[in-house]
């Protein structure tokens, strides 16, 4: 249903088929099956917005899913970004700016990950000095210590250098679920923010007893201790740190988790390609990523993501593909063999962060990881239309293919 989701479609059926083959097991690869639906779906809305003569992106947001609309797995939309996307689409200067030269196009695609959540721990250790020693379970495979420390950092009011992150194994952490589905900022972040407010519940407790005060008189507020009736009772977090043993001892954070609310992503790519006519071969020209993120914690980390998941999209495109033996053995298993993109095969992947926040979470937290990747094959298959006028209904799109289809004999 991932493919449909971006949409405002009142009546969808949906017939699915298992295949069976001789070929190899398959396993998750970055929002699992939602490229290849939103490859099909976003083609055809190229073609329909074609015939109508309105914009892609008009007619897109004319059909846009918005909060509450039914899916068509029959559950309710939350808050999503669907329409902040498009409208970054438009009022962006690559989709602003002209395309010119012969064999060129410009193709635009839209596409849609649930995102993911699970069990989720971690353990905040305050240390003398004001320092946190941070245990956390999430695998980090893509910047994630240093994220979740920020949503620490932030619960805590203190600089993010004075927390130091570790990823434990099963003897030092509780129950984490896999690093999987773009969730780890949603969740571990959930567990880092009980674990913050553990904090400072506890040094709450400390600095009343320090100061001789009841607790209902202490608050704290961007990393400092007040008492809320006496401005000269003031403790930062690194004045009270050192007093830990003496009120009381160490001071541990502890979040245990499971948390609902995760917010949903949508994702655009635009892209310009060029075709050569003699050999086949398409040129990436220009290519923006645009996603709802919810919040980017860690914008340059974010970046990194969008530009990751775009390039391994534009592989996919025109590039990857298997090659199979007669008994189902894989011909091309090496990274000699397997034709992987590279920086020589690509402009700079520019990127617009959208910030629609999820309410779900206590910093408006989506997943970034895998919803950048499923509009982008459509993309490409809709630039390449618009350059050569024909259309192409299969993956990889190499140079054999496009030489084909210029000649008549697409497959």
């Amino acid at each position: 249903a991932c493919m449909f989701t971006p949409y405002d479609i009142p009546n969808v059926l949906i017939d699915g088929y298992d295949v069976v083959n001789n070929k190899p097991k398959t396993a998750a690869y970055r929002a699992p099956g939602a490229p290849i639906g939103a490859f099909s779906v976003e083609a055809l809305l190229d073609e329909l917005s074609e015939k109508l003569g309105i914009d892609p992106i008009d007619f897109r947001l004319m059909n846009s899913c918005k909060e509450g609309t039914r899916r068509a797995d029959g559950t309710l939309s939350p808050l999503v970004g669907g329409v902040e996307v498009l409208e970054a689409v438009k009022a962006s200067p690559h989709y602003n700016s002209p395309l010119e030269g012969k064999n060129r196009g410009r193709g635009v695609a839209l596409g849609y990950w649930r995102n993911n959540s699970g069990a989720a721990c971690a353990i905040a250790n305050v240390n003398p000095d004001g320092t946190i020693m941070l245990v956390e379970g999430s695998v980090d495979i893509g910047g994630s210590r240093t994220a979740v420390s920020q949503e620490l950092a932030e619960v805590l009011g203190i600089p993010v250098t004075d927390i130091f992150p570790e990823v434990g194994d099963t003897d030092s952490i509780g129950y984490t679920s896999l690093t999987a589905g773009s969730g780890v900022a949603f969740k571990t972040g959930w567990a880092v923010y009980e674990a913050g407010h553990d904090i400072i519940r506890q040094l709450i407790q400390r600095a009343s007893m320090i100061w001789e005060a009841s607790a209902d008189d202490v608050e704290y507020v961007k990393g400092t201790l007040q008492h809320k009736s006496d401005p000269e009772l003031k403790l930062t977090f690194k004045q009270i740190a050192p007093r830990m043993i003496e009120t009381g001892g160490p001071v541990v954070g502890r979040g245990n988790v499971n948390p609902r609310g995760v917010g949903a992503s949508l994702a655009a790519t635009l892209v310009d390609v060029e075709i050569d006519q003699e050999t086949g071969k398409t040129q990436i020209l220009r290519c923006t990523a645009f996603q709802d993120v919810g919040k980017a914690v860690h914008p340059s980390y974010v970046e990194g993501q969008l530009q990751g998941g775009t390039v391994q999209g534009l592989g996919w495109a025109l590039n990857e593909e298997y090659f199979m033996s007669e008994d189902g053995q894989m011909l091309n298993s090496s990274f000699l063999d397997y034709r992987m993109m590279t920086a020589l095969d690509l402009p700079m992947i520019n990127t617009v962060i959208v910030e629609v926040a999820n309410p779900g979470h206590p910093f408006g937290v989506r997943g970034v990881g895998e919803g950048n990747l499923v509009p982008v094959m459509a993309a490409v298959a809709n630039s390449i239309y618009h350059a050569i006028g024909k259309r192409i209904n299969q993956l990889p799109m190499t140079p054999g293919v496009i030489m084909d289809t210029i000649g008549g004999n697409g497959r």
